[in-house]
This record gives C-alpha cells, structure tokens and sequence, in this order.
C-alpha cells in the first residue's frame, strides 16, 4: 500500500527505513502499512508512533532506525589558486552550465547574491520539505517544489514570500550555498567560488518527534532524519537528469550514528551515485576533531578488559553512545555510576536489549546488544541515557576470545549533546562523521589559510577501518559568506570547506563535461585531479589523519591539464 503525503509528514506516524532492492515481497512483512519508494535499493514503512518501543531495536534492527543529522558548522579564493587559474583564458572557469546541489536549512532565494545581473533567479528549483502542497506535484511525495518560473515571478512581486513562502530560517544552507557559488560582491570582500552555476536545493524538514525521543536528542535541537535525506539525493539527481546538466553535491549535514566505516544505508548510496558521470559529491569531515566524543579502547591481556570514563554534565538530560567493535571478536560492559551504584557485566548474546534503573539514582538506560549489526558485520551496543546522574561513569569493556581486541565508541555529534559531557581519555582521531567516511565522495576538511595551520576543531581520519579519510583541506576558518540579513559575516568549520571544495568542482565540472574536455567523469576522477594538484609540506608525510592528501590548490590540477592538452 503506497503511502499518501499524511503518512510521510505526520507525528502519528514512525518511518522504518529497509533496503528492499527492487523485491516487492519485502512490504508483505508489514501487510497494513503504508510504504514508499526511495529509489531502487531503499524504501520507507510507515508504521503508528506508538509501535516503536524499547524493543525496536532488537525486533527490527539498529539499521532500520533512520539516523538523525545535524549542521556541520560552527576565505579565500587566492589560497586554493583559483584566481590564478582565471588568469588563464582556457581556464576562466566559473561554474557555468553546472548545478550545485545544497541538501540543508533552505536558502534566502531573494539573495541578490543567487540572482544573475538582471535580477532573474540563478536557482533551478528548490523542493521544500516542510510545505504541504495543495496541488501536488507529479513525482514530488511530499513538500512542495518550486521552479525557477515561480521564483522569477516571486523577485517581480512586492511580497515574493506570497508567490513562494521557502524561508532558510537558519541560515546554514544560504552560507553555504554562498560561498560554494555566491555572485561577487567585491566591496563586501566576497567571492563565491563558482558564480555562474546555477542550484537545485531541498530544504529538509525537521525530524519527526518520536525519532529525536528515541535518540534523546534535545528538543530545540536542529535536526534531520536519514529518510528525508534519501529522498532529498533521488531529487537533486533527478533533477540533474531533467536539466541534463551535470551537479556538484555539497553534503554539509552529517550524523556521529553508525559504524564510522563507509558502510551504513547513507554512506553506501553517495558511493553509489558517486560513481555517476555527471555527478561530484563532497561531504563536511565534521568539527569533532576537539571535541573529546569519541574513544578508542583495547583489551589489556593481561586483565582482559579496558575501563573507559565518561564526564556527564550538570544540563544533560539525556544522550545515545554508541560502541563498535570488530569482528570476530564479542564485548561485553559492566557500569558504575557517579554515586557508586554498579551494575555487574552485562554478557553478551546473540541480540538482546535491557533496561537498567538505579536504587537511588533517576537514571535509566537502555542497552541493545547487536552481536552482527546488519550494515556493518560488527558487533554494536547501543546505550540511551535518561536523566543520566552528573559526573564521572566508568565502564569496563570486556572481550571474549583469544583475539585482540580494540574499540570505539562515539557519542552524539554538535548540537545533540552538551559540551559537558565527555571521555576523559579521549581521541581525536577517526572522528569524521559518519557520511564523511563514504569510500568515494571526496571528504573537505579545513585550514586557516591565513597561516596554513589545520582547524582545530576539525575531525580527523582515517575511517573506522583505515580508509584514507579526509581528502583534502580547504578554507574554512574567518571565511567571508552571506547571513540571513544580505550581508556578510565570516564563517569557520568543516562546512564552509566543503562548499569551497564543492565549487572548486563545479569548475572541474564545467571544464570536464560542459566544455567537452573529459568525458563521463565523475567524483572518482575529480577526486584524484584534486589529490594530484594538492599541495603538500615537504615536512611531512602523506596521506595522514589530519591533512589527507593536502590543501586542495585548482591552479595546480588545471595547470597539470594544461600541460598535458598542450602537448
């Protein structure tokens, strides 16, 4: 039964998210649910709210649990040789004839920095998620979309807001848009890196109530669940098949959930669409670089088990984290609460879930034991804190076996948590989030290209499984991009460096396919013409966990082009 636009938007309703791969005999598991079509590996159930329990987990699975994303965020075109390559007049490369897609809070459309210089729009189309439509759209399941037409006639009325009422109420998605491929506004000192091409945007609507309940994600929270994501990458890709243009994916919202490994549901699909010609996908690495989210244990042989210490704040009112170990080997934990109260080791089955209170403690949590958790082949055992108790926990992770053992663990990304809470012994690296460790997109990182010093806050590589990861860096510390206010500001984190990297491939883009250079390319070989030009410090080694493969530098890919076509 195909679900209708009430199904997908209302709060009664919870998504369970499935990879069906084309076989219809899937939905026959879920005989009265409504269901949608992502695309042809994905799909959507819907079920009533009130049938996600505690148990959820270990009845369908961690996978099916769509994850929950968040803004990745918190200048210089000179820096990454694109001036100097405009210099060159074979390569005056502005974008034109490319998409950039921005999957995020919106965008301010009446930006004259989105607008050609005779104030018609520069954006194809915007789908808005959380604007039911009266008259739906023909392939649009939900939301409203509107097209370059209707916006055109939004900048000619005195109230554009009555012709298309899409509002970025944030301001995250206009930044980055801006800076990926903003008009110049020289007497602002801002330069969009690909100010011809043109956008598609969707602005995500906000998570469903029950979805941020389950992850105890705070309420004020700006947050994005895993299936609207989905659907908003089938989108922008169809779009880019209508217009028959080629598109450059800027990915500057991200999730701390899953394996870290390349693996999960979202992860997979931008490698999947990745391998398209036509199509770059850059994601954000993250800003989790200092933040003291994520731990890295082994087993000590000697007492067979690694104790772990938690900071929980004063404000925290409830948190997930997530531990991930490695096949074959099984974990197992015990706990001991700030007030003492201890609850003995925890073994391991084959699936399991508890619920653990305290005698004089308001805690509760909820452990899920996944001893092969379905995306990753790994054991993962999931904890939800309620009203955790202040102050220092400790666990000790145990492993059976004769195998060495090690571990992460991960708490929620920025803005799902308080800055209070954190590992004491902490580790800064393999905190990429999670859609940045996909295998093929190319990951952005940051540097303060003032003195070429890597972002502090930046995640860092490799993957979970120790797949080079970041790619490249790009500018992303007190860079110049728009507000919501049509002025500018300067901007730092991993975001602004993907949307700087975003249009760098725009350019690639335009040179490769638009100007008929490089036929069928695709994020693969935009991906190696950026590792080849990068610049590197003779002082160090690469690839590494922090830089990847160097600061991104286009001058350096097309003047390696330009040699080899002058040939």
């Amino acid at each position: 039964m195909l679900a209708d636009e009430n199904s997908i938007m209302s709060e009664d309703y919870a998504d369970l998210l499935i990879e069906y791969n084309g076989d219809m005999t899937v939905f026959e598991a879920f005989p009265n649910s409504p269901f949608n079509i992502i695309n042809s590996l994905h799909a959507v159930i819907h079920i009533p709210v009130q049938e996600i329990t505690n148990k959820t987990i270990l009845e369908l699975g961690y996978a099916v649990m769509p994850s929950l994303f968040g803004l990745v965020g918190e200048a210089s075109l000179e820096a990454s040789g694109i001036l100097k390559i405009r210099n060159i007049p074979r390569f005056d490369l502005r974008g034109q004839g490319v998409l950039i897609g921005i999957i995020d809070s919106g965008i301010d459309y009446t930006n004259p920095i989105f607008q050609y210089a005779d104030k018609t729009t520069r954006i194809a189309a915007i789908w808005d998620q959380t604007i039911i439509s009266e008259n739906p759209q023909e392939g649009i399941k939900y939301g409203t979309e509107y097209l370059r037409e209707q916006i055109n006639q939004a900048l000619q009325s005195e109230n554009p807001f009555e012709v298309v009422p899409s509002r970025d109420t944030d301001g995250h998605g206009t930044m980055v848009a801006g800076i990926a491929g903003g008009s110049e506004e020289p007497e602002s000192n801002f330069f969009g890196v690909a100010p011809e091409a043109e956008f598609v945007v969707v602005k995500l609507k906000q998570a469903k109530r029950y979805l941020k309940e389950f992850f105890l994600i705070p309420e004020q929270a700006i947050c994005y669940s895993e299936t609207d994501m989905l659907f908003a990458l089938e989108y922008v890709l169809a779009t880019a098949v209508r217009l028959q243009q080629p598109i450059s994916l800027c990915i500057a919202v991200n999730t701390s959930q899953n394996a870290h490994d390349g693996r999960g549901m979202t992860s997979s699909y931008l490698s999947s669409i990745a391998t398209r010609s036509g199509v770059s996908v850059v994601v954000a690495a993250g800003n989790e670089g200092n933040a003291r989210r994520h731990y890295f244990g082994q087993i000590n042989t000697t007492t067979e088990y690694d104790t772990v210490e938690l900071n929980v704040g004063e404000e925290e009112r409830g948190f997930t984290m997530e531990l991930w170990g490695q096949s074959p080997g099984i974990l197992s934990i015990d706990i001991l609460s700030p007030l003492g109260e201890y609850v003995s080791r925890i073994s391991a089955s084959r699936n399991d879930t508890r619920e653990i209170t305290f005698v004089i403690e308001s805690t509760v949590i909820y452990v899920d034991y996944r001893i092969v958790e379905s995306d990753s082949g790994d054991q993962l055992i999931l904890m939800r804190f309620l009203n955790p108790t202040p102050g220092i926990w400790r666990f000790n992770v145990y492993a059976r076996g004769d195998l060495s053992q090690t571990f992460h663990i991960w708490l929620p990304m920025e803005g799902f948590i308080s800055n209070n809470t954190f590992f004491i012994r902490s580790d800064p690296y393999t905190t990429i989030l999670s859609l940045g460790n996909a295998e093929i997109p190319i990951t952005a990182t940051a540097y303060n290209d003032a003195n070429e010093s890597l972002y502090l806050n930046a995640s860092r590589g490799y993957t979970r499984l120790g797949v080079v990861k970041p790619t490249v860096a790009a500018p992303g510390v007190n860079v110049t991009g728009p507000t919501l206010e049509q002025g500018f500001s300067e901007f730092t984190g991993t975001s602004i460096a993907a949307a700087h990297t975003s249009g760098v491939a725009a350019m690639i883009l335009q040179w490769s396919i638009v100007e008929n250079n490089l036929e069928n390319v695709s994020t693969i070989e935009i991906k190696n013409l950026m590792i080849r030009g990068a610049r590197r410090d003779l002082d160090i080694i690469y690839p590494n966990r922090d830089w990847g493969y160097g600061i991104l530098d286009v001058y350096n890919v097309f003047e390696r082009l330009r040699f080899a076509t002058d040939v």
